[in-house]
Protein backbone atom coordinates (compact mmCIF):
# COMPACT_ATOMS: atom_id res chain seq x y z
CA UNK A 1 0.00 0.00 0.00
CA UNK A 2 1.06 3.25 -1.03
CA UNK A 3 2.02 6.32 1.59
CA UNK A 4 0.82 8.84 -0.57
CA UNK A 5 -1.71 10.84 1.03
CA UNK A 6 -2.93 11.98 -2.35
CA UNK A 7 -5.68 10.04 -4.66
CA UNK A 8 -6.68 10.72 -8.17
CA UNK A 9 -10.37 8.63 -8.68
CA UNK A 10 -12.82 8.26 -11.46
CA UNK A 11 -16.08 10.46 -10.42
CA UNK A 12 -19.15 7.79 -9.61
CA UNK A 13 -22.28 8.98 -8.72
CA UNK A 14 -21.78 8.69 -4.77
CA UNK A 15 -19.08 11.40 -5.31
CA UNK A 16 -21.71 13.98 -6.44
CA UNK A 17 -22.08 15.15 -2.91
CA UNK A 18 -18.91 15.53 -2.34
CA UNK A 19 -17.86 17.44 -5.80
CA UNK A 20 -20.94 19.83 -5.27
CA UNK A 21 -18.56 22.22 -2.85
CA UNK A 22 -16.21 22.08 -5.04
CA UNK A 23 -17.92 22.81 -8.09
CA UNK A 24 -19.16 26.12 -6.23
CA UNK A 25 -15.41 26.98 -4.56
CA UNK A 26 -14.64 26.91 -8.38
CA UNK A 27 -17.56 28.81 -9.57
CA UNK A 28 -16.86 31.76 -6.98
CA UNK A 29 -13.09 31.60 -7.86
CA UNK A 30 -13.89 32.59 -11.19
CA UNK A 31 -16.74 34.45 -10.67
CA UNK A 32 -19.64 32.41 -12.75
CA UNK A 33 -22.98 33.22 -11.92
CA UNK A 34 -25.69 31.25 -11.24
CA UNK A 35 -24.45 28.14 -9.13
CA UNK A 36 -27.68 26.18 -7.71
CA UNK A 37 -26.49 22.84 -6.13
CA UNK A 38 -29.24 21.24 -6.95
CA UNK A 39 -29.00 22.07 -10.92
CA UNK A 40 -25.49 21.01 -10.71
CA UNK A 41 -25.78 18.18 -8.66
CA UNK A 42 -28.40 16.80 -11.85
CA UNK A 43 -25.70 18.26 -14.43
CA UNK A 44 -23.06 15.76 -12.65
CA UNK A 45 -25.16 12.84 -12.34
CA UNK A 46 -26.25 13.17 -16.20
CA UNK A 47 -22.42 13.48 -17.20
CA UNK A 48 -21.38 10.61 -15.07
CA UNK A 49 -23.81 8.42 -15.90
CA UNK A 50 -23.27 8.62 -19.82
CA UNK A 51 -19.58 7.70 -20.45
CA UNK A 52 -20.46 9.63 -24.12
CA UNK A 53 -20.75 12.85 -22.54
CA UNK A 54 -17.61 13.24 -20.23
CA UNK A 55 -15.48 11.68 -17.46
CA UNK A 56 -14.87 13.79 -14.01
CA UNK A 57 -12.31 13.30 -11.05
CA UNK A 58 -11.59 13.52 -7.69
CA UNK A 59 -8.51 14.47 -5.96
CA UNK A 60 -8.32 13.64 -2.49
CA UNK A 61 -5.46 14.35 0.16
CA UNK A 62 -5.72 11.96 3.55
CA UNK A 63 -9.12 11.25 1.95
CA UNK A 64 -10.61 15.18 1.70
CA UNK A 65 -11.82 16.48 -1.37
CA UNK A 66 -9.38 18.83 -2.63
CA UNK A 67 -9.66 19.08 -6.44
CA UNK A 68 -11.72 17.73 -9.60
CA UNK A 69 -11.50 17.70 -13.18
CA UNK A 70 -14.33 18.01 -15.48
CA UNK A 71 -13.74 16.52 -19.19
CA UNK A 72 -16.79 16.55 -21.72
CA UNK A 73 -16.47 15.15 -25.32
CA UNK A 74 -16.88 16.70 -28.90
CA UNK A 75 -16.26 15.06 -32.11
CA UNK A 76 -14.37 17.00 -34.40
CA UNK A 77 -13.46 17.41 -38.47
CA UNK A 78 -10.79 20.02 -38.09
CA UNK A 79 -9.67 17.77 -35.31
CA UNK A 80 -9.98 14.80 -37.08
CA UNK A 81 -12.05 12.58 -34.56
CA UNK A 82 -13.33 12.13 -30.75
CA UNK A 83 -11.63 15.32 -28.83
CA UNK A 84 -11.69 16.13 -25.10
CA UNK A 85 -12.46 19.70 -23.56
CA UNK A 86 -11.59 20.50 -20.17
CA UNK A 87 -14.60 22.26 -18.48
CA UNK A 88 -13.27 22.55 -15.23
CA UNK A 89 -10.22 22.06 -13.38
CA UNK A 90 -10.20 23.42 -9.97
CA UNK A 91 -7.84 22.50 -6.64
CA UNK A 92 -8.37 24.10 -3.41
CA UNK A 93 -6.74 27.04 -2.61
CA UNK A 94 -5.36 25.36 0.45
CA UNK A 95 -4.02 22.54 -1.67
CA UNK A 96 -2.74 24.35 -3.97
CA UNK A 97 1.28 23.44 -4.81
CA UNK A 98 1.02 19.63 -3.81
CA UNK A 99 1.28 18.80 -7.47
CA UNK A 100 -2.29 17.99 -7.43
CA UNK A 101 -3.72 20.20 -10.35
CA UNK A 102 -0.35 18.29 -12.71
CA UNK A 103 -1.85 14.77 -11.25
CA UNK A 104 -5.24 15.40 -11.75
CA UNK A 105 -3.93 16.33 -15.63
CA UNK A 106 -1.98 13.75 -16.00
CA UNK A 107 -4.96 10.73 -15.04
CA UNK A 108 -7.06 12.94 -17.70
CA UNK A 109 -5.33 13.09 -20.68
CA UNK A 110 -4.62 8.93 -20.15
CA UNK A 111 -7.90 8.26 -20.04
CA UNK A 112 -8.18 10.63 -22.98
CA UNK A 113 -5.70 8.91 -25.48
CA UNK A 114 -6.89 5.44 -24.33
CA UNK A 115 -10.15 6.97 -25.36
CA UNK A 116 -8.89 7.73 -28.54
CA UNK A 117 -9.28 11.04 -28.70
CA UNK A 118 -7.63 12.81 -30.89
CA UNK A 119 -7.06 16.68 -29.01
CA UNK A 120 -7.50 18.24 -25.28
CA UNK A 121 -8.79 21.71 -25.32
CA UNK A 122 -9.85 24.49 -22.92
CA UNK A 123 -10.72 27.90 -21.43
CA UNK A 124 -8.29 29.92 -19.56
CA UNK A 125 -9.59 33.60 -17.99
CA UNK A 126 -7.61 36.25 -20.19
CA UNK A 127 -6.17 37.63 -16.98
CA UNK A 128 -5.50 33.66 -15.26
CA UNK A 129 -1.95 34.26 -15.51
CA UNK A 130 -0.91 31.31 -13.07
CA UNK A 131 -3.29 28.88 -15.27
CA UNK A 132 -1.96 29.98 -18.16
CA UNK A 133 1.89 28.86 -17.34
CA UNK A 134 0.65 25.92 -15.59
CA UNK A 135 -0.76 24.93 -18.90
CA UNK A 136 1.97 25.99 -20.81
CA UNK A 137 4.04 23.86 -19.15
CA UNK A 138 2.97 20.70 -19.20
CA UNK A 139 2.18 21.13 -23.43
CA UNK A 140 -0.84 23.47 -23.99
CA UNK A 141 0.04 26.62 -25.94
CA UNK A 142 -2.22 29.12 -27.05
CA UNK A 143 -4.17 29.02 -30.13
CA UNK A 144 -3.07 31.87 -32.08
CA UNK A 145 -5.62 34.07 -34.35
CA UNK A 146 -8.68 32.52 -32.94
CA UNK A 147 -10.90 34.03 -29.80
CA UNK A 148 -14.40 31.96 -28.34
CA UNK A 149 -17.59 33.77 -28.95
CA UNK A 150 -20.58 32.12 -27.10
CA UNK A 151 -24.18 32.01 -27.58
CA UNK A 152 -26.88 31.23 -24.29
CA UNK A 153 -29.65 29.36 -26.14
Amino acid sequence: MSNDPIRILAAASGNIDTLVPLVQQYWRFEAIEGFDPGKIQSLLQRVISDPSLGQAWLATVDGKAAGYLLAVFVFSLEHQGLTAEIDELFVSPDHRGRGLGGRLLEVAEHSFRQRGCTQVFLQVGRDNDAARAFYRSRGFSDRHGFDMVDKDL
